[in-house]
Formats: C-alpha cells, structure tokens, sequence
C-alpha cells in the first residue's frame, strides 16, 4: 500500500483519515467540494487535492487513477442518491485488486442478523422521513450503496460506526460482527479512532467482505466484554 485515495476529505472524519494515511506513509489524494478546499490547507504540500463533488464520476475516477485503496466517507446528502453515486463511482473506478474502506453507520446491516435497540430503530424510523422530507438526507440512500458494495467482487471492508464524539484517541476501536452484541452497547466511538479503525483496515486482510460494527475500546462495554 503506497497510494490512497480519501474520499470526503475536507468533513470531520475526513480530516482524521487524512492524517492517519499521511502518519503511516502514504501517498494521499484527497477529494472534496470546491468549496471546501480550504478545510485541506494545513496538508496541502503533503497532499493532491482533486475538487469536485464526490459523486461525480469524472471526480472520482481522476482522483482513484494509480491508487492501492480508497478510503469513502458515505453522506447521504440530500435526496438525489449522493452516497449510492459516490459508492458505485468508487467501484466502478478503482483499480482491479485496490482495497476499498466505506464509512456508514450502525442501521446498515450485511445479513440481516444485526439487533437494534429500540432507540436507534426510532431515531431511523422518524428522522429517516422527517430528514428526506426537508431534502436533508435519505438515509435509505446509504443502504443501497451499501447494498451495491455487498454485491461487488471488489475487496470491500464497510465500517459500521457508532454514536461519534470528539476527544484524545482511545487507540483502535473493538468491533463485532452484529449490533447487538454486548461488546457494543456504550454506543460511542471517538471520531479519530473511526477513521484509524478504517486506515488499519486497509492492511488487515481479514476484514475483506466484512462489515464491522465498532465502539471505542476505552468504553465501559468494551471493556467488560473484551
């Protein structure tokens, strides 16, 4: 691994990935909106910057050409399939053999086996429409990206992240492979350690076609249950 790709690099855990790749050595191409250049400015001589919506398939094919993996921060912004457009751009422009790291969030699920408490199953069933009808987000539009990365023959890994905060790094997140699992009940990640669990993953071949769900490795369950 020598040259990745961040997709969604000017947003919170884009930062963070950006740095994690940059602290391990790598080459960093980074992809984000015009407009959002500037968030970049403090690695911009470490870095290639490629500006352009990260569903634009133009964008992302540009910016993936000659990279050994990819690291997608998925958004499901708006209501015109942002997330789906910038997953199957990634697949359908990565080099044969890359690897590939997804972000998305815990309602995602690989098997259907995933066990979500009544909490989340709410914040999912009336933010879910309140947020599409305002044109905010659709979150159905993060499960159909997910749902096209699960059918590729890609090398994919699809991070499943917490409730997120900010903080000192607690070091690499545990993970399970179903919501549910006791390991996982604090439901908090630090956001610096998302982004290190998905810049690990690219060198961890066990987690290919896996779908990991994480929570931060100082966090009460964690502990227990470790």
């Amino acid at each position: 691994m020598s040259r990745v790709c961040v997709v969604g690099a000017s947003g919170k855990l884009g930062l963070y990935l950006v740095q994690h790749a940059l602290d391990r050595g790598y080459e960093v191409v980074a992809v984000c909106r015009e407009q959002s250049v500037g968030k970049l400015d403090r690695f911009a001589a470490r870095i290639e910057i490629v500006p352009g919506a990260t569903n634009d398939r133009d964008v992302i094919r540009r910016a993936v050409a000659g990279c050994d993996g990819v690291l997608a921060v998925l958004v499901p912004r708006g209501v015109d399939g942002y997330s789906t457009g910038t997953a199957q751009a990634v697949l359908d422009y990565a080099r044969p053999g890359a690897r590939l790291v997804f972000s998305c969030g815990w309602h995602i699920t690989l098997d259907g086996r995933d066990v979500y408490s009544w909490k989340l199953r709410t914040i999912v069933k009336v933010f879910g429409p309140l947020a599409r009808l305002a044109r905010f987000a659709d979150l159905d539009d993060q499960v159909e990206a997910c749902r096209r990365i699960f059918a590729s023959e890609t090398r994919w890994t699809v991070v499943r992240g917490s409730d997120l905060e900010e903080g000192e790094s607690q070091g690499l997140p545990v993970w399970s492979r179903h919501v549910g699992d006791p390991i996982l009940e604090s439901n908090r990640t630090r956001r610096v350690d998302f982004a290190l669990f998905m810049v690990e993953a690219l060198e961890n071949d066990e987690l290919i076609h896996e779908a990991p769900a994480i929570v931060g490795r100082e966090t009460a369950s964690a502990l227990a249950y470790s």
